[in-house]
């Protein structure tokens, strides 16, 4: 079985393919990598490496919307193995052509958001409502420590929303220097506070790279080299926070490391109901209404939209809500998932 041949094969023509702009020379690879598979099928029918690439193959072209008709490229030459580890050592700073040149498979990935109130949407699809005042871990783990807080979201009331965050990227000996982003109401920097915007002098700097969407107000961060690809928005009078990470670097935690609003969503004492209960400053209707424009969709993004702006009486909270399902969209592994309805 001649799999991981066309494992190799991809993952040279795929090596250099990065940003937007990537797309159609990255439907040519997998169109390429499909027809290698097929061409091994006959003798890797019982390989479990094999079948995990073809269903790789499949849902990679779902994501990037290639055709499964169109050119393939000739088979690039396998850069030649420097060392023992071969063509690791040489991609170790790129986490998903690392993980299929190893499993024979592209990775798996999980989705975080914490959002107006704020409303945390967990790994595992949890949705909950916190009154988490003060300073929280959303992330603690060996790659990554995210902190958010938050303050009171009007004079007297409960509900709480995000006022500024704070992203550690962990020193990564290959890859990139420890790098810390921060941000606040009204300063969404396009930098880290070093002001430097990657990852720094080492040989896989480039690894880790912050994009500018919309000045002041959008920023994605992408850490290639850990899978994982963060957005950070300001709507209104608060800040939001969501994530793709490779399954692999959600679970790299110690027990000690247990209070992550990320993996267990906000301790049962902090959670709130999302119905609006009493006088809030903007009638539920209203808010309904306003809310409706944005989010069609009756589900649990609406459900947190409806809160915040009875709760706060600022309509921006629409556009927290819209953005943070924007990025579900973008980020959610399975499109199935996107809903979730309490």
């Amino acid at each position: 079985c001649k799999i991981l041949r066309c494992n190799s094969e991809y993952v040279a023509a795929t090596l250099h393919l990065r940003g937007p702009g990537r797309g159609a020379a990255f439907c040519t690879a997998l169109r390429s990598y499909s027809l290698c598979t097929r061409r091994t099928a006959r003798t890797c029918r019982g390989d479990l490496a094999f079948h995990s690439a073809v269903h790789g193959i499949e849902d990679l072209m779902i994501q990037n919307n290639c055709s499964k008709e169109g050119p393939t490229a000739p088979p690039r030459p396998r850069p030649p193995a420097p060392n023992p580890q071969g063509f690791e050592s040489l991609d170790i700073c790129d986490y998903e052509q690392s993980f299929l040149y190893k499993h024979g498979r592209p990775p798996g990935f999980q989705h975080c958001a914490a959002f107006g109130d704020p409303h945390i949407r967990t790994f595992h699809d949890d949705f909950h409502t916190c009154r988490v005042e003060g300073s929280w871990p959303l992330l603690d783990n060996e790659y990554l420590f995210v902190q958010a807080t938050s303050s009171p979201v009007a004079k007297g009331s409960n509900a709480t929303v995000t006022s500024k965050l704070t992203i550690i990227f962990k020193n990564m000996k290959e890859c990139i220097d420890q790098k810390v982003y921060q941000a606040e109401l009204d300063n969404v920097p396009a930098a880290f506070q070093d002001g430097s915007v990657n990852g720094g002098a080492r040989p896989g700097g480039s690894s880790l790279v912050i994009w500018e969407r919309s000045p002041g107000r959008h920023v994605e961060i992408r850490a290639d080299y850990i899978g994982t690809t963060i957005a950070v928005r300001q709507a209104g009078r608060q800040l939001s926070f969501s994530i793709r990470a490779a399954e692999e670097v959600a679970r790299a935690f110690t027990e000690e490391q247990d209070l992550q609003l990320c993996v267990g969503g906000c301790p049962h004492s902090q959670r709130m109901s999302r119905s609006p209960r009493g006088r809030g400053r903007v009638p539920a209707e209203t808010a309904r209404a306003l809310c409706r424009e944005l989010l069609p969709v009756e589900d649990v993004y609406f459900q947190s939209c409806v809160f915040d702006v009875v709760t706060s009486g600022d309509t921006n909270f629409t556009m927290a809500a819209h953005g943070a399902l924007e990025d579900a969209r973008l980020f959610l592994p399975n499109a199935e998932k996107l809903h979730i309805f309490q």
